[in-house]
């Protein structure tokens, strides 16, 4: 593991001696922790940074499009891997258990769905709630922009979902719930968090005892790059690339060798990606972990990935050749995962976790020393 390794700063020496107090000191402990978050909330830069990430996203009317090579990916080994678990994909791990969570607590459900964007993923798990029998439940689907809620109320009601879907403006840097809920979801949205720490910390005052928080996110480095152990191996995989292949079609550049892209500088995409899971394992327990990808992720996204024809035989030999090297090395400890699907808990949590063998959450945190 000693290419994983990096300097640590003060925050994350303290952080592993505070995980031995009991929960009744750690809480208090959270709000100071966090260091320079809520200095950051009241500065110029965040306001920029908001506003930036607003116009970004106020007419993208498809958020979660990815090229066809990713579904070839995803339906070849993430698929048959996820079924074991009782659902094949994003939208059927959240409904299997929200459904889990209504048939445990005998009452009407009430969630939360932070970042929601246009809400188009909790119209189609709100409609796979239906389906299984679960009507008795509402979804409040936070975002900061209006223009996106506004899609998201026209979207439920055209779906016949809307007694089911609540759109709320709020920002989730920010968020300070009035209501307790059975199940907070988070999808794709915990990585444009900049107050990660006042965030969970909202999360588990929100949480009921036995509520579950859901999410779907992206772990890897800040600004989704490539961590120096893995970059290396994605440059050995590049140099196989025919020419064409390595022209970036979201930055409009040709790339002879890749080159890693900061992708938060202008807006919040990935501004705290790495920190995501380290307080995952510190404040909640894990009920579910699933952890997966990362040297195939810049083949497969859309910078890249339109490049590759899921129907031919070339392309699917290299990204089946990547996912198989993603695997071993993540296995070795050489790398750490890019992305999971996770259903958290309130400590103290003793029960069972569910996760890929050798993939625990703490082992797939990338280590760093003094």
């Amino acid at each position: 593991m000693g290419d994983l390794m990096s300097k640590a700063t003060p925050l994350e020496i303290l952080r592993p001696l505070a995980r031995h107090l009991p929960e009744i000191l750690k809480r208090p402990l959270r709000t100071w922790l966090p260091g320079s978050s809520a200095t950051v909330l009241e500065s110029a830069g965040y306001a920029e940074r908001m506003a930036a990430e607003q116009a970004i996203f106020a007419d993208q009317l498809e958020v979660h499009d990815l090229p066809a090579i990713f579904h070839y990916w995803s339906n070849t080994w993430l698929r048959p891997e996820l079924e074991k678990h009782g659902f094949s994909n994003p939208d059927e791990f959240f409904v299997h258990y929200l459904e889990r969570t209504a048939g445990e607590i005998g009452r009407p459900l009430r969630a939360a769905s932070l970042g929601c964007g246009n809400c188009d993923t909790e119209i189609r798990i709100a409609r796979g709630l239906v389906e299984r029998g679960v009507r008795d439940f509402t979804i409040e689907c936070i975002d900061i922009n209006e223009a996106m809620l506004e899609r998201g109320r026209q979207l439920a009601a055209a779906e016949g979902v809307a007694a089911h879907i609540a759109p709320l403006r709020g920002d989730f840097n920010r968020w300070q719930p009035v209501s307790r809920y059975e199940a907070i979801l988070a999808n794709q949205s915990l990585h444009h968090v900049v107050n990660l720490e006042g965030l969970f910390s909202a999360i588990e005052q929100a949480l009921l005892p036995e509520g579950r928080f859901i999410t779907a996110d992206m772990i890897g480095r800040n600004g989704h790059m490539r961590w120096p152990e893995a970059l290396a191996i994605v440059q050995e995989y590049w140099q196989e690339l025919p020419e064409d292949y390595r022209w970036n079609r979201q930055l409009k550049r040709q790339e002879h060798v890749f080159m890693d892209w900061d992708c938060s500088t202008e807006g919040f995409e990935g501004i705290r990606a790495q920190d995501i899971l380290p307080l995952l394992v510190e404040r909640f327990g894990f009920e579910f972990f699933f952890a997966f990808g990362n040297l195939v992720d810049p083949f497969i996204d859309r910078g890249f990935g339109p490049h590759f024809d899921a129907e031919a035989g070339w392309d699917r030999g290299f990204i089946d050749r990547v996912h198989r090297r993603d695997e071993a090395e993540m296995r070795k400890g050489t790398i750490t995962p890019t992305h999971m699907l996770a259903v958290l808990r309130r400590r103290p949590y003793h029960g069972p976790l569910r996760c890929r063998p050798g993939l625990e959450p703490s082992r797939c945190v990338r280590r760093v020393v003094s």
